[in-house]
């Protein structure tokens, strides 16, 4: 059910820096008919550190309406402060989603205990699956495979997203946790070995713009086509790069724009829009991708 092609959905807002949910309806629709396998609301791409927290609820809540049912939708927890965690948990279990995420604390660099300690107290508040989130490039923490070995052993924590670019990490991690525990790229540029190597899936950014293009992929690695595997994602690697030449999601949500997928590609402080400068690099990747612009 929690594998394949899984978008880290942006979540759009209006000028005024309330939540677009006609975009973002438009953006649900737009997923399901092009293939996406499964969505996250309100995961670090979907800003949730700058969003209230009823903001954040709110824009989960849409999302499950505006999904019906047709495709699982995995809700961000993550949290800084482990009571924080449980309590959005909490909150966010009485919203009919399907799984949580959650990222490491970033920037109070918890020890390994600490690490094992926060994720199992946010795991034990709900029966709702849970997903590790290991991204030491926005964390400046790396979550190490024997911790989240551990973790593993929590009956509802069912997979991790590696955001590191090792991909010698999933040999790794199916050794110390077992087949039956999830493990989500969350590189798009190493994403087909990730997933040709053994993963189960990926949480892209990319898949944003490039959602059938990116299932394909997907489904051609899953199914060990590398030849194939590796013809999708030629023409996606510019867009890899591109999508990361200002902090995410400051590109992607400007692309979105660009493609009419939102009404603007506002983003709240203190990220600001794309700059002028990138917008031609941008604009030639996704041209590269076959997509119109």
């Amino acid at each position: 059910m929690l594998k394949g092609s899984i978008v880290a959905l942006i979540t759009p807002m209006n000028r005024d820096g309330s939540i677009d949910n006609a975009s973002l309806e438009r953006l649900v629709e737009f997923h399901i008919n092009q293939g996406t396998d499964a969505i996250v609301a309100v995961g670090t791409t979907g800003e949730s550190a700058t969003l209230k927290q009823s903001e954040h609820l709110a824009v989960v809540e849409q999302v499950v309406s505006f999904v019906a049912g047709r495709i699982p939708v995995i809700a961000g927890n993550g949290a800084n402060a482990t009571a924080h965690g449980v309590e959005l948990t909490q909150k966010l279990a009485k919203l009919g989603v399907d799984a949580m995420l959650g990222v490491t604390p970033y920037y109070n660099k918890p020890s390994p205990k600490g690490i094992i300690a926060h994720y199992t107290a946010i795991a034990n508040s709900t029966d709702i699956p849970q997903i590790l989130y290991n991204v030491p490039g926005r964390t400046c923490l790396d979550m190490q495979p024997e911790v989240i070995a551990e973790l593993a052993n929590v009956s509802n924590i069912i997979g991790v997203k590696e955001a590191t670019g090792d991909v010698s990490r999933v040999e790794t991690l199916r050794s110390l946790c077992g087949n039956d525990f999830l493990l989500y790229s969350g590189d798009d540029a190493s994403a087909k070995e990730f997933l040709l190597l053994g993963g189960d899936g990926v949480i892209s950014v990319a898949n944003n713009i490039v959602p059938k293009a990116f299932k394909a992929m997907c489904d051609a690695a899953l199914s060990g086509n590398a030849a194939l595997a590796t013809l999708h994602d030629e023409n996606l690697r510019g867009l890899y790069s591109s999508l990361f030449c200002e902090a995410n999601p400051i590109p992607v949500k400007w692309a979105s724009h660009q493609l009419g997928l939102i009404t603007n590609a506002y983003i709240r402080l203190p990220l600001t829009e794309l700059s002028e400068q990138f917008h031609g690099l941008l604009l030639e990747t996704m041209k590269q991708a076959q997509l119109k612009v």
